[in-house]
């Protein structure tokens, strides 16, 4: 089995283990990997979970209050269509005020970027003035919603 050479490492306050079957309920084909606790560390009692989602490797860690996430850092999810956006949109959302562009924060202050595949080729379309109707209509939604995208691109 090939070992994935870059992991994202999430720190969260307590809640690793909570995000872990979060995560793991909201994508099909993922898993918890393995659960491992730690204690008498320089932030008590430690706890490192394992997951899978959709064959990407991520170590979530539950080790204090010390650090929060921020816009800095998203995890972008690439979507099929309408259906998939509403989905991921509606099981990840929990903060409407950082709501912007198609991104969103999740109960745990993760960002996230649910994206339709056809934002891409909206935005790359050679036709310029298209491509900037689209990107226009893109920075005034919150989540992404591919029939506007595509009138706006169109010039209705």
């Amino acid at each position: 089995m090939h070992r994935q050479k870059i992991t994202p490492f999430l720190w969260f306050d307590k809640e690793a283990g909570e995000a872990a079957k979060f995560y793991t309920s909201v994508f099909k084909d993922a898993k918890i990997l393995s659960t491992q606790t730690m204690t008498d560390t320089p932030s008590g009692t430690v706890e490192i979970v394992d997951i899978e989602l959709f064959g990407q490797r991520f170590t979530l860690m539950s080790a204090g209050p010390l650090f929060k996430f921020t816009e800095a850092i998203s995890l972008v999810v690439d979507c099929e269509d309408q259906e998939e956006v509403d989905a991921y949109w509606g099981k990840l959302s929990a903060v409407p005020e950082s709501e912007q562009c198609g991104w969103l924060k999740d109960k745990y202050g993760l960002s996230w970027q649910i994206v339709p595949k056809r934002l891409g080729e909206l935005l790359s379309d050679p036709d310029r003035e298209k491509a900037g109707r689209a990107t226009q209509a893109m920075l005034k939604m919150k989540k992404l919603v591919i029939a506007d995208l595509e009138k706006a691109a169109a010039g209705e």
